[in-house]
């Protein structure tokens, strides 16, 4: 069902995209540098957790009436767009993204909240694993549905698990950072007008 000539491609391209640059990988290095290990890996699998609703949400049909019902679209387009916005205007104004000094703590909860809400509000994502995904289904091999649960739990596994890594790469790095004041001040900005960028993306995303 899940032959290794097309499984080792779909890997590959999981991976191209789980490294490319986005909001959700940003907020899994931030949480490592500010909070440590356990806090980066909780973020990646938040972030993962995200890609699973929008496999499950695709697999089932919320993504496809999502794609054909206009005001579904606009609910989701706008509480996502926001969402994101609010990150980015709060990473601005706080400069805590990307921390290294002693930070009050986040609850497990607050941190899985905040990555999963990142991933799951978003229906780019969500359009993409239903314009992706199905490319490497093939009917001839059995159940459409597990293959496409089966490639899109792969792909959140991919995305928790590289997420998670980023960030606690990031977190070994956080002495170098320390001799660094601008560099760590230019990442929140950056991050800041990454998530900002996003939300305006998203919310200027066309239905199809």
């Amino acid at each position: 069902m899940f032959p290794i000539e097309v499984f080792l491609p779909y890997t590959v391209a999981c991976l191209l995209l789980v490294i490319s640059p986005g909001p959700d990988n940003l907020l899994a290095v931030g949480r490592g540098l500010s909070q440590g290990r356990v806090a980066a890996i909780v973020s990646g699998f938040s972030s993962g957790a995200g890609i699973l609703f929008h496999v499950i949400a695709a697999t089932f049909g919320l993504t496809l009436l999502i794609q054909t019902s206009e005001l579904a679209f606009y609910v989701v387009k706008i509480a996502g767009a926001a969402y994101l916005i609010w990150l980015g205007i709060k990473v601005l104004r706080t400069r805590s993204l990307f921390s290294l000094e002693p930070a009050k703590k986040q609850s497990i909860k607050a941190i899985f909240s905040t990555g999963f809400l990142s991933a799951a509000l978003n229906p780019k994502p969500g359009m993409f694993v239903l314009a992706f995904v199905p490319q490497f289904v093939n009917p001839a091999l059995g159940s459409v549905t597990v293959q496409m649960v089966g490639y899109g739990v792969w792909f959140a596994l991919l995305t928790a698990i590289g997420f998670s890594l980023m960030g606690v790469f990031a977190s070994q790095l956080s002495h170098w950072f320390k001799r660094k004041p601008k560099l760590v001040s230019g990442l929140n900005v950056g991050a800041g007008l990454t998530f900002i960028s996003s939300g305006l993306a998203v919310a200027f995303l066309k239905q199809r």
